[in-house]
């Protein structure tokens, strides 16, 4: 009987023994799984434009459904504090780099550190400068400039009239590439540029104060192109001020909600609508894709020159809103909700 005993309490310590292996192993897979999981830093130029808490939010979502977690880092429009995070997410042995870049000039020696350490690295919206990148995804902007300048055809602009352009940072190389497409129309139809200006790092009062300093040259201008509908509230708000708001013609892109407000109110002629949940889901299954050793393929992916590198590029369809087709365009899409649309106009909600 003690034998038998003795030999019951040894074979219920080997099993405790065999059950506490058996967590630790699982508890090392798991562990493991973790450190396997795909990493992406994630680097936003800022958060003040506000289609970015779109794109971020999209991102994220699409990334984590296909097993990836991402790292977000906001560089509030400062461009060594951006080299820091990209610095930072190198050490960090990230799978993907995304970056929003401030200043795609000045991040070459950081996209090369990166890929020294093996990093794929993808140009998100703006592409950078002379730089190796995996991919560069974004809008076609130039059709963006385009659209902007055929509202303005639509609403009476011809060439006896005179536009002044207020253009975003002259650091954002979609910029130029959205006033050529604006020009060039422009110049077709013979319709004259009052004058050009650009606001620093898209700081959205420069918008206002211009239009506060140069009051003379305004009085003289047809229609104003807003290189975004940030830049395009503060024009509004200061037109409103000396009573032009609905005579001078208005146009923007990004669909912010107070843009598609001032459509509905007769404020703002058209915004470009750029379909931010498709760009970010691509980028977000590209990114993954690229992690896992994948090449970058599709009916729609190009080659683009940045410089001393042709890299992949993936350019998305920008849609024109204006009055006739918001409901359809930006209420059916679900982009922004119908009462908030309407909030400032409520007789003339659809039903």
């Amino acid at each position: 009987m003690k034998k038998q005993i003795i030999c019951l309490a040894a074979a219920l310590i080997l099993l405790l023994a065999l059950g506490g292996c058996g967590k630790t192993e699982s508890g090392r897979e798991e562990d493991a799984g973790e450190e396997e999981k795909i990493q992406i830093g994630l680097s936003f130029d800022s958060f003040v434009i506000e289609r970015w808490q779109r794109d971020r939010d999209v991102f994220v979502s699409v990334a984590k459904e296909l097993g990836a977690e991402v790292n977000v880092q906001n560089a509030g429009g400062v461009v060594e504090e951006q080299k820091k995070q990209i610095d930072y997410f190198i050490q960090k042995g990230m799978d993907v780099i995304v970056i929003i870049a401030i200043d795609p000039a000045s991040l070459r020696e950081s996209v090369a550190r990166a890929k020294e350490a093996g990093i794929k690295v993808v140009s998100y919206d703006r592409l950078i400068d002379d730089a190796d990148v995996d991919l560069y995804i974004s809008f076609d902007n130039e059709k963006v400039g385009e659209l902007m300048a055929y509202a303005l055809l639509g609403a009476g602009i011809n060439e006896d009239k005179r536009v002044i352009m207020i253009g975003g940072s002259p650091t954002d190389n979609n910029v130029p590439l959205v006033e050529s497409g604006f020009r060039s129309v422009m110049s077709k139809h013979r319709v004259s540029i009052l004058d050009s200006i650009h606001a620093e790092n898209w700081r959205a009062e420069e918008a206002s104060d211009y239009i506060y300093e140069n009051s003379d040259k305004v009085a003289r201008a047809d229609a104003i192109m807003c290189g975004n509908d940030d830049l395009a509230t503060q024009a509004v708000r200061a037109l409103a001020e000396t009573r032009q708001a609905g005579n001078m013609l208005v146009v923007g892109q990004d669909a912010d909600l107070a843009a598609c407000q001032r459509i509905v109110e007769g404020t703002q002629v058209m915004t470009v609508y750029k379909p931010v949940e498709r760009l970010a889901t691509r980028a977000a299954e590209e990114a993954v894709k690229l992690a896992r050793g994948g090449k970058i393929t599709g009916e729609d992916v190009n080659l683009i020159d940045s410089g001393s590198y042709k890299v992949p590029y993936i350019g998305l369809e920008p849609i024109s809103v204006n009055r006739d087709n918001i409901d359809e365009v930006i209420i059916g899409s679900g982009f922004h909700l119908k009462e908030d649309v309407y909030l400032n106009v409520p007789g003339q909600m659809p039903e």
